[in-house]
């Protein structure tokens, strides 16, 4: 907030029509933000947020797009799509970097993933180096690592459901999260202005994978075994270490059950 007590502004949101974007949106505008969301695609005109088209792999846009703008949440990502996903997370990043310190931008936030650091996986090894060039790169910035989505775990154990059987490493623990309770910590950050370093953010309980599928199963109403594994080499490794959890952060506070009753009982949580 300002010394007045306004919201400062106004917000770039990259990744605005994305599964966390969408909350982030709301949120902002909620507590009086002015946004504006970087998409790739032309929206009808919205009297609630300024849409701008562009894309951070070729860079097209994102002049227009931080021009004015006083915080960028960069948000936008490609997970899991190889090539596709460096140019988001790393040429991605720096175009916008460059992009945003000329136009004079004062803060940057960045969306990362606990356990980057330490778990040897390509996509969580861009995120890492967008770290980098955040840290290094001459916008006030901070970077929140976050837990696992609840949408990202119920689309997962959905699309496994699909072959008839759910599998779980048992000793693989996560903290999964709410968007809604991220897009809340992302506006505090805002409201904080730079923190020029990393924090971690995760949900309020730490599950182990099976007990995560039990409660979707039980929530979803699917009959379906599950086949107990072990994750092999490196990266099972550091998912059993617990590199997916960072139980001493601050947390959010929906829990994946109350996000499954909301999602497919919601009925009986009115």
């Amino acid at each position: 907030m300002d010394s007045n007590g306004r919201a400062r502004g106004p917000v770039l949101v990259t990744g605005a029509t994305g599964t966390l974007g969408r909350v982030v949106v709301a949120r902002l505008r909620s507590v009086g933000f002015p946004v504006r969301g970087l998409s790739r695609r032309k929206h009808l005109p919205d009297d609630r947020i300024d849409w701008v088209v562009g894309d951070v792999t070729t860079g097209s846009g994102i002049g227009s797009a931080v021009e004015g703008i006083h915080t960028v949440v960069h948000l936008a990502s490609a997970p899991y799509r190889r090539g596709y996903t460096r140019s988001v997370e790393i040429d991605g990043t720096r175009r916008l970097l460059d992009e945003a310190h000329t136009a004079g931008v004062q803060h940057i936030v960045y969306t990362s993933i606990i356990g980057c650091d330490h778990i040897p996986w390509a996509y969580f090894e861009t995120k890492v180096a967008a770290e980098e060039l955040i840290a290094k790169g001459p916008i006030p910035f901070s970077i929140l690592r976050l837990g696992q989505f609840h949408d990202f775990v119920d689309r997962a154990l959905s699309s496994l459901s699909g072959i008839g059987l759910l599998v779980a490493d048992r000793k693989v623990l996560a903290q999964p999260v709410d968007t809604s309770d991220v897009a809340e910590r992302i506006t505090a950050a805002l409201r904080a202005g730079p923190a020029s370093g990393i924090e971690e953010f995760g949900g309020p309980e730490v599950l182990d994978l099976r007990i995560a599928a039990q409660q979707w199963l039980a929530a979803t109403g699917k009959r379906r075994a599950i086949l107990p594994v072990r994750i092999p080499g490196k990266l099972g490794r550091a998912f059993r270490d617990g590199h997916l959890t960072a139980p001493a952060a601050p947390r959010g506070s929906r829990t994946w059950r109350e996000y499954l009753a909301a999602k497919y009982s919601p009925d009986i949580t009115r």
